[in-house]
């Protein structure tokens, strides 16, 4: 069950609309089973089977039809492959979505060789470890990796208006008034920013915004993750994988934290032990060994 873990890990999320109903959804299927997470971005569900389940719910819901467990995989591969991709061309399928109680239904209507076909998902609520996998933690490191794109976009722009002052400097002019800038403040930047752009920016609404511009990130934060996690097992370090992922996204992604600077420093300690002295040597002591080397020279 690890490939279905890691595989949905590294899909996309896509934004449905099931009648009243706007969801974020991501799928990974295939021969041995089928991961699911659904969210409305009140609660996440989640479902994950394997052929045993997959047997046992097509002879519940499908009795007419006979197929070995990876052919009902795969038509469900199919069907929700178009769903995912493009919600405004789901395909043949007929999607529909009830709750009860804390469950989610996600139900399926089709054909499969002629036959009407039916499937139900049935998702239950995501542990708080599931959502920290595929939400919280993923988020925070996209949020690092954007502020780090901020911060080398804003040198990029400090080094611009340098370049504008010494082409001014050294007697250039624009042809077109219409192109002049005012040297980059960052400060005021930023404010006007929180004031104009942050709300219209912080408007999540059903998902949507998130989905449409920011899954290729996504994506490369998880894959990161999976990354980091499996050089963790590879080594035999014992992390488990929500703080390979947090070293994936801050350390090998990210790599902009500075590291603390200890106001004591340690110093290195020597390779090998001093050794132990007698004592200072007396003063007369001292004189005799100087005589000594005096007559030897003189000799």
């Amino acid at each position: 069950m690890e490939e279905l873990e890691q595989g949905l890990l590294m899909q996309p999320w896509a934004w449905l609309q099931l009648a009243e109903n706007s969801l974020l959804a991501k799928a990974y299927i295939t021969r041995q089973g089928y991961a699911l997470l659904v969210s409305d971005l009140q609660q996440v569900w989640h479902e994950q089977v394997d052929t045993s389940v997959i047997s046992q719910r097509a002879k519940e819901l499908n009795k007419r039809l006979t197929a070995p467990p990876e052919a009902f995989l795969h038509h469900l591969d199919d069907l929700l492959r178009p769903l995912l991709k493009d919600a405004s061309c789901p395909g043949t399928a007929t999607f529909s979505c009830d709750r009860v109680a804390e469950a989610l239904i996600l139900q399926v209507r089709s054909e499969l060789s002629g036959l009407p076909f039916y499937w139900n998902f049935h998702c239950i609520l995501a542990s708080p470890s599931l959502v920290s996998q595929h939400l919280i933690r993923p988020l925070m490191g996209m949020s690092l990796a954007l502020q780090c794109q901020v911060r080398d976009l804003t040198t990029l722009l400090h080094m611009k208006d340098l370049e504008i002052q010494d082409y001014q400097e050294s007697g250039a002019t624009l042809s077109r008034d219409r192109l002049k800038t005012e040297p980059f403040e960052e400060s005021s930047f930023l404010e006007r920013f929180m004031v104009e752009k942050l709300p219209e920016a912080c408007s999540v609404g059903d998902g949507r915004p998130f989905v449409a511009n920011l899954q290729s990130m996504y994506m490369a934060v998880t894959r990161q993750a999976i990354q980091v996690g499996q050089k963790h097992h590879d080594t035999g370090d014992p992390h488990t994988s929500s703080s390979a992922f947090s070293q994936g996204t801050d350390n090998q992604l990210l790599n902009q934290l500075e590291e603390p600077v200890s106001s004591t420093p340690s110093l290195p300690r020597p390779e090998t032990e001093p050794t132990v002295s007698s004592g200072p040597m007396q003063k007369p002591q001292l004189l005799k060994v100087k005589r000594k080397k005096l007559r030897g020279l003189f000799s």
